[in-house]
């Protein structure tokens, strides 16, 4: 691929601690111009210029880039890829990082990715998929618990319930038809349970080439000891130390098997391809897949990332990935998350945050903003998932130590967080049969 050295303008959709990676990651490129976030956070803000726009309406998204000069729209979270945008700013004719509607039902419909998997011949959880209450319930009964249940559609990463006994899991069908998780609850998919750890594997995308990032864990459970309800992730590590040789590389069949099927069905597929597994006695197993980089794994995926992301991703959307190599940095990272006392349930916005100069003036420590604003000049909460402190390290242990170190300067009233991210990497793969 030739070298270009020309700066280009950026528009980035999104607003979390995700974007906010991107963001810093985006912006750190030679090939940088200027960058816009959409709307962007009170971290994202030092990274380029947040920007009033509806990230959900493709027309308004398109005619931004255009109207701006922009020559690559990354799209972060899912909502806006189910709702086509990145087919609008393709039409334009603007290099775009993400996958159009119908790769999007990769996330945007548990049903539609199940079914891809089964005609791929990907190894994943024997399913069933229902439309009413009845029959639903019935099917939970016949199989009974555990069981996995999930809402159909995007759901923020609460739609999965995982319950183990057979109340719990006719509760989470009635939840589901009940209207907790809106219409994305109209179709519910219920599978096995799957046994052994989870790994997320990224991989980038144009299509045709796959090129996997780094592994990564994350902790979804809201409580200490993976207890508590899911969330959309407590913490996070890479790499991870437990998969074996053998077992990376099947992931990385899979992903490739899987880019390989969409395309064969004539799906057009650009972007982060996100591969949530279980390391099962049987070898990985396929538990979702995801359109779009994770939240939040970017977080410590991006950091040991040495290439220039703006060249990956036009890569990717030019579909010249091929003549791309990733190239990782040696150090872990860790990361935990300090959220708002009550999420994932209700919780209160607008709490002053201190201390974020001191844990990033620490070597190796990165804060990312998720749910901040600034209000009247202060830098305050306005979200569940408030930051993610993410820190390098030469070990693992350097790293966990460093990032809870990190975590005790910064402060807000009522901030929340796990104190035991990574324990169970740390003492081995027993550690997930007790």
């Amino acid at each position: 691929m030739k070298a270009d050295t020309q700066t280009i303008d950026i528009l980035l959709l999104g607003s979390g601690g995700r974007e906010h990676a991107l963001a810093a990651k985006l912006a750190a490129s030679p090939r940088a111009g200027k960058l816009y976030i959409a709307p962007g956070n009170g971290g994202t803000a030092s990274c380029g210029e947040n920007v009033v726009l509806d990230d959900c309406d493709p027309a308004a998204v398109a005619a931004f880039a255009q109207s701006h000069g922009c020559g690559l729209v990354v799209i972060g979270p899912e909502a806006p890829l189910v709702a086509g945008v990145a087919d609008a700013v393709r039409a334009a004719g603007i290099p775009c990082f993400g996958p159009g509607a119908e790769g999007a039902q990769m996330e945007g419909s548990k049903l539609f990715s199940k079914q891809l998997m089964e005609r791929a011949g990907i190894p994943t959880a024997a399913y069933g998929s229902f439309t009413d209450e009845a029959s639903a319930l019935a099917y939970v009964r016949e199989q009974g618990a555990p069981l996995v249940v999930k809402a159909d559609g995007l759901a923020a990463g609460k739609g999965v319930i995982v319950a183990t006994e057979l109340e719990q899991a006719e509760e989470a069908v009635r939840e589901c038809f009940g209207g907790t998780f809106g219409d994305a609850g109209n179709t519910v998919v219920i599978e096995e349970m799957l046994v052994g750890p989870e790994c997320s594997l990224l991989a980038f995308t144009d299509g045709k080439t796959v090129r996997p990032m780094a592994t990564s864990q994350d902790h979804k459970r809201a409580l200490e000891g993976d207890k508590g309800p899911n969330t959309g992730g407590m913490g996070v590590y890479s790499p991870v130390p437990i998969v074996t040789d053998e077992e990376h590389a099947t992931m990385v069949k899979v992903m490739e098997q899987t880019v390989a099927e969409l395309a064969a069905e004539g799906i057009d597929y650009r972007g982060c391809l996100y591969g949530g597994f279980m390391l099962t006695p049987a070898g990985p197993k396929v538990l979702e897949f995801n359109a779009r980089f994770g939240d939040p794994e970017t977080q410590v995926v991006l950091p040991r990332l040495k290439n220039d992301l703006v060249e990956v991703m036009l890569a990717c959307a030019n579909c010249e990935l091929d003549q791309i190599e990733l190239d990782w940095r040696d150090e872990w990272a860790v990361a935990v998350v300090l959220t708002s006392a009550g999420y994932p349930g209700s919780y209160e916005k607008g709490k002053v945050i201190t201390g974020i100069e001191d844990a990033e003036a620490m070597e190796n420590v990165t804060v990312y903003h998720a749910g901040t604003a600034v209000v009247d000049g202060q830098l305050v909460t306005n979200g569940g998932r408030v930051l993610a402190v993410t820190a390098l390290g030469d070990t693992f242990e350097n790293a966990r130590n460093l990032v809870y170190e990190a975590c005790e300067k910064i402060d807000f009233e009522g901030k929340t967080l796990r104190h035991d991210i990574g324990l169970r990497a740390l003492r081995g793969r027993d550690a997930w049969d007790a």
